[in-house]
């Protein structure tokens, strides 16, 4: 393509990478602790991982978290958004021929398409949008763009006055929030809600949450508000560098009719994550984007929340 000195080599990730594969999603400029090994490895029963490693003059130029689904490789289909992990000396160039060595090596394995989640911008330590470039110039097709609610909190705006009635209500009803390892209690109120409201499951199951929150101490962290000692609401935040991400955000009907969701959040923005860039509610969408939950969304924005995009590109040859 546009480099003619192809030197990238590509390895499938076996164990003995291990470390290598961690240090350098560690140092890298768009890597999360999702991509840590121990994080994606805990539910490889459901998913035959075929992640990559892509080497040039000896040295890892970029990770691709994936697994394979028929003749279909998917970065990653077990995560909220997958796409190639960069260091800080990745190039345009260099991704191009990083691209040309990852779909000549899936043709030769059969596989015949890529799904490719890209990694949202606000996860990026700095810009980190080469791979976009050679999906565009694969001519990717753009098949989801799930719309997400996101505070730049360095110049957070004003709540709306229906959040802050309900804010002074949860105060008014002496209700507290605090850090808490309940996780019983709190899945419980997660399933109860998904199957009487959607009739479907949690994505994790509460040993799976025990596990990585026992794992990811520093990233996984539940809050919670209480009336005495009942929980009637809670949201488990995906910690990363530069942003905190409501993962699971879940009330009771008592604690929502008094605001005890809300207290939350505003707990988390404006005073624990204060130092943070960016809070994550997270998608408000389904079918990758098709249907939008308007009155999910409305709630999120009135606390002066604005769109960034979890976008999935399609790669056919």
């Amino acid at each position: 393509m546009d480099n003619e000195n192809r030197t990238v080599v590509v390895l499938r990730y076996k164990s003995e990478f291990k470390s290598l594969w961690d240090s350098f999603v560690s140092t890298s400029k768009n890597g999360v602790f999702l991509f840590y090994r121990d994080y994606m490895e805990y539910h490889s029963n459901r998913f035959k991982d075929n992640s990559l490693l892509f080497f040039k003059e000896g040295k890892i130029v970029g990770l691709l978290p994936a697994n394979i689904e028929d003749c279909t490789l998917c970065s990653h289909a077990g995560l909220t958004f997958g796409g190639l992990i960069s260091g800080y000396s990745m190039t345009t160039p260099l991704m191009m021929e990083i691209f040309e060595q990852l779909v000549q090596q899936c043709k030769e394995e059969g596989i015949n398409k890529i799904v490719y989640k890209t990694v949202p911008y606000v996860y990026h330590s700095i810009p980190a949008d080469e791979d976009l470039y050679a999906l565009f110039r694969y001519n990717a097709k753009l098949t989801g763009r799930s719309s997400s609610s996101c505070i730049y909190i360095p110049e957070k705006r004003e709540f709306s006055s229906r959040i802050t009635r309900a804010i002074k209500k949860a105060e008014k009803h002496n209700l507290i929030v605090e850090k808490s390892t309940n996780l019983t209690d709190f899945m419980g109120i997660v399933s109860n809600i998904l199957s009487e409201k959607y009739k479907t499951k949690p994505v994790h199951t509460l040993q799976e949450i025990a596990y990585l929150g026992k794992r990811f101490p520093d990233n996984i962290k539940l809050f919670a508000s209480f009336s005495d000692d009942v929980m009637l609401a809670g949201i488990l935040v995906y910690e990363s560098k530069n942003v905190a991400h409501s993962q699971y955000s879940v009330g009771l009907k008592e604690g929502q009719d008094i605001g005890a969701l809300d207290l939350i959040y505003n707990y988390l923005i404006t005073n624990y994550y204060k130092d943070k860039k960016y809070f994550d509610f997270g998608i408000s969408t389904e079918m990758l984007g098709q249907i939008l939950n308007v009155g999910l969304i409305c709630h999120k924005e009135a606390f002066g929340a604005t769109a960034i995009m979890y976008d999935t590109y399609e790669l056919s040859f």
